[in-house]
């Protein structure tokens, strides 16, 4: 049995391992990851010959893919179904995604799951997912964050718009203790609440694809 997830970049690499380890389930077996990750390096390598490859690869019986919306999450999910339209063992697939991510069975019987960040219905990013894991209780905090970013941009701060969820969960781990602390860093020492509910719908649609 073959399990493998893609995802976009190493951030990605670094998070669901430690997300999938908080909600009790050891990401390490026998010394090998329970599913093997791959980083394609950005969606727009995500074509239709690099999934049916990971498909035909030898004994996979899984396979995830992780992308993020950035700001459209139609324009995302419609990217995959048109890489996925050219694969013959994938069947015909939703207008849209479910809302709960999708989890298919291939013409050959494997599994195929796929999950736009951050929750298949807004636009975003993984750090726009993570913001979803800051504990109720900052939440006075996270929304001054928030407005002190709007400002710094107003007042010339560089980060491009479609940034800004980035500029907002890193300003918000930099006023935590300890301050400044890496995305997985965060899960792994709960600064970000890894059972926080909405991230329990990823945690869900993870565990239910790859049957753990």
């Amino acid at each position: 049995m073959v399990k493998r997830l893609l995802v976009e970049g190493k951030d990605d690499l670094r998070v669901i391992p430690e997300l999938i380890e908080k909600t009790g389930i050891n990401w390490i077996e026998n010394k090998k990851p329970i599913v093997p990750i791959g980083e394609i390096g950005g969606k727009d390598n995500l074509t239709s010959d690099l999934i049916s490859t990971e498909l035909q690869a030898r004994g996979l019986t899984h396979l995830g893919l992780i992308i993020d919306a950035d700001e459209n999450v139609s324009d995302s999910w419609n990217m995959i179904k048109n890489a996925c339209l050219q694969i013959e063992s994938i069947p015909t697939l939703p207008e849209q995604i479910p809302e709960t991510g999708l989890i298919i069975k291939t013409l050959d019987d494997k599994k195929f799951g796929v999950w736009i960040m951050p929750d298949n219905q807004l636009k975003g990013m993984l750090e726009t997912f993570l913001a979803y894991m800051i504990p109720d209780e900052s939440e006075p905090l996270w929304q001054y964050t928030q407005e002190v970013v709007t400002e710094a941009k107003a007042r010339g701060a560089k980060f491009i718009n479609s940034h800004i969820d980035k500029a907002r969960i890193y300003s918000w781990l930099a006023w935590q203790n300890p301050p400044g602390r890496q995305l997985h860093n965060a899960i792994q020492e709960k600064i970000l609440d890894p059972q926080h509910p909405k991230a329990q719908v990823f945690v869900k649609w993870f565990k239910d694809l790859y049957d753990l």
